[in-house]
């Protein structure tokens, strides 16, 4: 993966709400076709995760990963990229409170003007979360 590629996806804590939205294209799944859907990506432990947020309710987002984990990642503010990848659930609960603290914790640092304060991880505790692997292009 090219460098300036890498570094917009490996966002630092002083990233801001427009550095964090991205386009996914996932196959529906009930349909099978294409879906393209806007969401935010968040950086914790070195890796790249998808998450639903507080409150953790259900999203089509998450439901079409599950049923069909390759998509394609779109970096769209910025620096421009598609980028194959795939998601896999985040289902291991000292995995997922570890990765939800820290993410919680960034979305909490003053520098961040997007973001309703205060947030809480018991607020989080329900959010689906995707850990994504990005996939070299064949």
């Amino acid at each position: 993966m090219p460098n300036h590629i890498r570094r917009a996806i490996e966002i630092t804590p002083a990233a801001g709400t427009r550095e964090r939205i991205i386009d996914i294209t996932t196959l529906g799944r009930r349909t099978g076709r294409a879906r393209r859907i806007e969401i935010f990506f968040y950086r914790a432990a070195g890796t790249t995760y998808l998450c639903t947020g507080a409150g953790g309710a259900a999203t089509d987002w998450h439901a079409n990963l599950l049923a069909n984990p390759n998509f394609t990642f779109h970096l769209k503010n910025g620096i421009r990229a598609d980028l194959p990848a795939r998601a896999t659930p985040v289902t291991n609960p000292a995995e997922r409170q570890a990765v939800l603290a820290e993410i919680v914790a960034d979305l909490n640092q003053p520098h961040d003007p997007g973001t309703v304060r205060p947030t809480r991880l018991e607020d989080w505790a329900d959010s689906r979360l995707m850990r994504i692997s990005f996939r070299h292009r064949p």
